[in-house]
């Protein structure tokens, strides 16, 4: 019987040759038929993949023989089968586009000046210790069905529009308070921490291994409140059964989880949307 799984990793370190890494792994998936999305960098690689249980760990395997993705912290999901489309293998400026790839620096141990990392239990006891902000390091829509308690969330629609949201003074007043960022699975906090750090944010923590770890943790019995948005087929996962709904159907304010994408192509909004009203998301945004 199939058992379908996604793992998720980066790993932020030199590469030499980004498009001899693009071939390996385009000839590794292709060879084992895992599909999902893979970008590769001078400053690493970020990847999701899936397929089935016998292939994803061969996949690994295969992975960890090259010595600098040998300790990649990989995170597992469930899957259904249909996860992605198809597998793209790319070769960007950026393994997650900030726009800043100048700013960026990395070492063999990966970011160079980004936040202090805390596991999950040391994120509690900072939450016991201090009075910390939470700062979605995701896009806006992200945090609508699910987030930290009382997080500031950036009214960003991509992760590009970061940069300017920091230099743009709306969060100079946290510059002095400890401020805790955390995202999906962590690679884009490893950025923002340190691009917050450059600009003079004086006390600033990454959850390591993002909300992906901490659910894995804690479940729905720690401070994460609703569901998680994945850039994939599923939308989004709940921990346990215990999850809270917190969303509300753009449309009607009623409870919902449900994210879709607008069905109309020049348009790339995504909404909290009920069953009732899933049908009509394109043609009432653009109405």
């Amino acid at each position: 019987m199939a058992v379908p799984k996604i793992i998720l990793f980066y790993v932020f370190t030199p590469l030499a040759d980004p498009t001899a890494i693009r071939l390996w792994q385009r000839d590794l998936c292709e060879s084992l038929n895992l599909r999902g999305r893979i970008l590769i960098s001078p400053d690493g690689i970020n990847a999701t993949v899936g397929g089935e249980l016998k292939d994803v760990k061969r996949y690994v395997r295969k992975l960890r023989e090259y010595p600098a993705f040998a300790g990649a912290d990989i995170k597992w999901g469930e899957g259904t089968g249909e996860d992605f489309p198809r597998l793209s293998v790319k070769v960007r400026d950026e393994i997650v586009s900030f726009g800043a790839p100048g700013e960026l620096r990395v070492d063999e141990s990966g970011v160079i000046g980004g936040g202090t990392k805390l596991q999950p239990e040391q994120l509690h006891e900072l939450v016991q210790q201090k009075d910390v902000v939470f700062f979605d390091g995701r896009n806006a829509f992200e945090a609508q069905i699910g987030r930290f308690p009382d997080a500031v969330v950036p009214n960003v629609e991509n992760t590009r529009e970061f940069v300017a949201e920091l230099d743009s003074g709306r969060y100079d007043h946290l510059k002095n308070q400890p401020v805790v960022t955390y995202c999906t699975g962590g690679i884009r906090c490893e950025v923002l921490s340190s691009l917050m750090v450059a600009r003079g944010f004086s006390e600033v923590y990454q959850l390591d291994g993002g909300i992906l770890r901490y659910g894995e943790k804690f479940g729905d019995a720690g401070l994460w409140n609703g569901s998680l948005y994945v850039f994939d087929e599923r939308k989004s996962i709940e921990f346990t059964p215990d999850a809270a709904t917190i969303g509300q159907c753009y449309a009607c304010s009623a409870a919902s989880r449900r994210m879709e994408n607008c069905a109309d192509p020049a348009c790339r909004t995504q909404l909290v949307v009920c069953d009732e009203h899933a049908a009509s998301v394109a043609c009432e945004v653009h109405a």
